[in-house]
């Protein structure tokens, strides 16, 4: 007769293969029923993980199948996404659970092209994003997402996001003419990046991406001090001189309290597209040393691959330009491994403890 402990012993020695640890340790076991020989298994992640469902499902039904006199094995897979704190126990924003914010600390790395195509992997993946650009400046997301109009207001003071490929996408570059330049000073730029965020009615979005502009500025202290951001993702590429700025960038998040999801290393190799020659134009090495020494995780690497700035020029990036292409399934791994470092982190329980208001009588 299958005992429960026999489950959990395979679950217990089955690997996740975006966390690295095993089911049971990850907590991902939401049930376990057991009539006769016939087991059925509920496997509940934390992150999204619409691509791979199956495979995690076949991975486990065959790990259970080794065990002797086992019936039939049924398991079903689904994610569940929840809140997590912020720096400093900030208010999460209302109609978002988590912020992830792209950062870099150098401009020219690619930082605005992985914020896009990170959100548009989330959403793959089956969660809800949104993604703002917080580049006052020089927005590129509407060109990046095809998106171009005005977003609408419902009642003159907050907005609606435009959509786009399933993503709720606002900028600044929605709101002004495309070749007006923004010369604003620091305390208008900051003002401008928290109406953004504060006035559009985010919808029950699990994930916000916010595409930084480069530098330690204005708008990175804002952040830091006012919005309530889950982790930062350190966009460089193995250059030395980028990572050097990235390594900057790196060390403001970790002083204002923010955690460090990871670091994404853009313009790794490059394939020749005539003779095929691969040769890394910009060093090897450099994203991983930096994680190395900084002990967090390379959350991935990218090609320097024409396709990229095509796409993004095109306003269709690569996730869902190329959905099936090489690209793509670096893109979707990463924000599959970024989700899954989120859903360790604390949760947050605003939303579950009732408020308690203490008057005289």
């Amino acid at each position: 007769m299958i005992t429960q402990q026999q489950i959990e012993t395979v679950l217990g020695q089955t690997i996740d293969p975006t966390t690295g640890k095993d089911y049971l340790a990850d907590k991902a076991v939401s049930s376990i029923q057991i009539d006769q020989n016939n087991v059925t298994v509920a496997i509940e992640l934390g992150y999204p993980a619409k691509s791979i469902q199956a495979t995690v499902r076949q991975q486990i039904e065959q790990a259970l199948r080794t065990l002797p006199e086992i019936g039939s094995v049924t398991v079903s897979v689904t994610s569940n996404i929840i809140a997590h704190s912020a720096q400093r126990k900030l208010k999460l924003l209302p109609g978002v659970k988590n912020v992830i914010a792209v950062a870099s600390g150098k401009g020219g790395v690619g930082k605005s092209s992985t914020a896009a195509n990170l959100a548009l992997a989330l959403a793959v993946e089956g969660a809800t994003v949104g993604l703002l650009d917080a580049d006052i400046y020089g927005p590129s997301q509407p060109q990046m997402l095809g998106v171009s109009g005005q977003p609408h207001s419902p009642d003159g003071k907050t907005i609606e996001p435009k959509m786009a490929y399933g993503v709720q996408m606002m900028s600044i570059g929605l709101l002004i003419d495309v070749e007006s330049p923004m010369v604003w000073r620091g305390p208008m730029v900051t003002q401008a990046l928290q109406q953004l965020l504060n006035d559009t009615l985010w919808h029950d979005v699990d994930y916000l991406v916010i595409d930084l502009p480069p530098g330690t500025g204005d708008i990175q202290l804002t952040l830091a001090q006012k919005i309530p951001v889950t982790g930062a993702i350190i966009v460089t590429t193995p250059q030395d001189i980028a990572l050097l700025d990235a390594r900057k960038g790196l060390k403001m998040f970790e002083k204002v309290g923010i955690p460090i999801l990871g670091i994404v290393e853009n313009m790794s190799l490059h394939t020749c597209s005539q003779c095929g020659h691969t040769e890394p134009i910009f060093g090897t090495g450099g994203g991983e040393r930096m994680s190395q020494d900084y002990n967090v995780e390379l959350l991935g690497a990218l090609p320097l691959d024409i396709r990229i700035r095509e796409h993004t020029d095109a306003g269709k990036p690569s996730v869902v330009a190329e959905p099936d292409g090489q690209i793509a399934a670096i893109y979707r791994a990463i924000a599959r491994r970024t989700a899954a470092k989120i859903a360790d982190m604390a949760r947050d329980y605003t939303d579950v403890f009732t408020q308690i208001i203490m008057e005289d009588d």
